[in-house]
Formats: C-alpha cells, sequence, structure tokens
C-alpha cells in the first residue's frame, strides 16, 4: 500500500471513526476511553468484553453501537437456566402437508452481526461455552451440519465482577477469545449529574445509523493492511513472552503470574495497534499505539497464582511494570 492509496484509505476511516463516536456519544455519557476500545475491536473483527458493576451503562452502550452501525442486532441475557440450544438453536419436528414429518434447524439468537451476551457470567461454564465456536470460526455446529454466521459478526459481552453472588467466572479458553477486556469505571459526579438529567426525562436520543455491514468490512480490510515496523512487532512479540514468569524482566510478573498471555494475545495488540494508528490519521504503527491498546488486550489473558490474589494485584499493574521493563529496541535493531 503506497502512500497515496495510504491517505485515500485513511481519511474517510478516521472522518467515519468520528462520526460512529459522535452518535454514541448522543446515548452515552463520558465513558469516551470505553467507546474507543469497543470500537477498536469491531474495527479489528474481533468480540469485546465489558466488566463493571450493574448499572454503568454497558447494554445500552451496545445496544447503541448495533443501531450506529446499522447491524442485525440480537440480545441474549444470561441466566443459570439458559441452556447452549437458547443460544445456538436447535432442530426441530414439522410435518409437512404430505403428512411426511422433517427435521428442521431453527436458528438461536447466536445468527446476528452483533450479538449482545448480557451479563455473560450469570450463566454455567456449559452455557457459555456454546459461544466458543461462534467466536472462534463464526460457525455453528448442531448434530452433524454446520451453519455460517452472517459477515460482520462480533460478540459483545457484559459482565458483573465475579466477586458478587450468582455468578461464574468465564472459562479461560473463553476468555482468550475476547480481543479486548474493558472496564467500565463509575462514573464522576459531574457525570452521574449528566446521566441523572438525560435518563429522568421525556426525550430519548434518536441514533442514526452511519455505517453499513459491507461498511465495516471494507474497513477492517483497511485496516489489517496497514504496516508495522519490525522493532514493534519484535517488541509485542517480546511482550506477550514476558507475561510469563521467569524471565526475570518484570518482579511482578515472576512473583504474582501463573499464566501469561497466549499468542492471541499478541495478535489483539498488533490489530488494535493498526486501527488506533488509523483512527488517529496515521499509516503505520507506533510503539504508543501498543502501550495504549496492551492492557486491553492482555489484562484478561494473564492468571495470578495465589500470593497475586492474596495480595490483590491487578493484571493492569503487571503489564504497566512490563511495558516499562521490556526495552523496545533489541541490538538488533539498534545497529
Amino acid at each position: 500500500m503506497g502512500p497515496e492509496e495510504n491517505e485515500f484509505a485513511a481519511l474517510p476511516f478516521r472522518e467515519t471513526v468520528v462520526t460512529i463516536q459522535n452518535e454514541i456519544a448522543k446515548a452515552m455519557v463520558g465513558q469516551a476511553d470505553v467507546v474507543r476500545h469497543v470500537l477498536v475491536g469491531i474495527l479489528g473483527n474481533g468480540n469485546v468484553l465489558l466488566e463493571g458493576v450493574p448499572g454503568l451503562g454497558k447494554t445500552m452502550l451496545i445496544r447503541s453501537f448495533g443501531r450506529a452501525l446499522a447491524l442485525d442486532f440480537s440480545r441474549i441475557q444470561f441466566t443459570p437456566d439458559l441452556m447452549p440450544a437458547d443460544i445456538t438453536g436447535t432442530e426441530i419436528l414439522e410435518e409437512g402437508e404430505d403428512g411426511r414429518r422433517m427435521f428442521r434447524f431453527q436458528k438461536g439468537p447466536v445468527f446476528a452481526n452483533l450479538v449482545l451476551a448480557d451479563e455473560i457470567n450469570r450463566a454455567t461454564p456449559k452455557t457459555q461455552s456454546a459461544l466458543l465456536e461462534a467466536m472462534q470460526e463464526h460457525t455453528v455446529t448442531v448434530g452433524n451440519a454446520t451453519y455460517p454466521l452472517p459477515a460482520p459478526y462480533f460478540v459483545l459481552a457484559t459482565q458483573n465482577p465475579i466477586e458478587q453472588e450468582g455468578t461464574y467466572p468465564l472459562p479461560e479458553a473463553q476468555l482468550d477469545r475476547f480481543m479486548f477486556k474493558v472496564n467500565v469505571p463509575f462514573p464522576s459526579a459531574e457525570e452521574m449529574r449528566q446521566i441523572l438529567e438525560r435518563t429522568t426525562g421525556g426525550a430519548e436520543p434518536e441514533i442514526t445509523p452511519v455505517a453499513s455491514a459491507e461498511h465495516l468490512l471494507a474497513m477492517q480490510a483497511v485496516a489489517r493492511r496497514i504496516p508495522v515496523p519490525t522493532a514493534v512487532s519484535d517488541f509485542v512479540g517480546r511482550l506477550v513472552i514476558a507475561t510469563h514468569p521467569g524471565h526475570g524482566l518484570s518482579r511482578m510478573a515472576d512473583d504474582f503470574v501463573r499464566y501469561g498471555a497466549s499468542p492471541r494475545g499478541g495478535q489483539a495488540i498488533i490489530v488494535g495497534a493498526k486501527v488506533l494508528a488509523l483512527m488517529d490519521g496515521r499509516f503505520n504503527v507506533s510503539f504508543d499505539d501498543v502501550a495504549a491498546i496492551a492492557p486491553a488486550a492482555l489484562r484478561h489473558r494473564i492468571l495470578l497464582n495465589f500470593e497475586g490474589q492474596a495480595e490483590r494485584v491487578r493484571p493492569d499493574d503487571i503489564i504497566a511494570d512490563l511495558l516499562r521493563a521490556v526495552p523496545r529496541e533489541t541490538l538488533a535493531h539498534a545497529r
């Protein structure tokens, strides 16, 4: 991709991103970083997990994205009695006009462009795992038949902190299928005032669709073509490896981590950094892009050991320490 083609592709990309953010802002007060990270995940063709206490607008945020992006939207409310077939669909027995009976597959709510898995950690691990194939392969297998899911396809899930009653921690294999985990903070006093004013009046925000499914697919293709300098990709690789204990670069990682990030963590950083570069109107990835997106890409992929849990160490603190400790340039690149 040459400079002229780069410029042509990046400018409408950035304009579309700003337009989407403006539409989301009609419904959301504050949470600019959360909106930005979710949008990076969508444009990177990844799934996003949002965590926060109830009432912070996580569901409204995802609904707003569904409206602004003009996508086929589906919402699944996860509960302890939800079954896998309630998500993927099931085969039903029908009788034709000729009296013959046959099975027909009735699609579940997972068949949509944008699937909201609301309070995903309220359901049992068996039901949570029903989303694994959909999130990774974008297909659903029922019996001997495999059904493709529509493109683009995203799972945006919300969960309450696992300290709350009635929740089931997500299995590590499923957490790894989420490109990002985004923490939704509690609003400030000023933001709380605006929320109360907006939500206790009579008017409701009208969100205008500003991008189609075809538009999103084109933007995803452009983002994938953004170049990454070798020094940056090497840094990402060393950063992911350093999340595992025993490498001596971070005392926090050595002392408090049981198991570090998988290669999917590095993939999420690279793709997210490409999207960030385009969102800022740039045509190549920088170290700053990596540092900005690394916490969202790694925090759910770092498993703490007993000491880390007892000391209430946060994965974000370990990631920040690693970003300071891992050298950006190796001797090979410095020459």
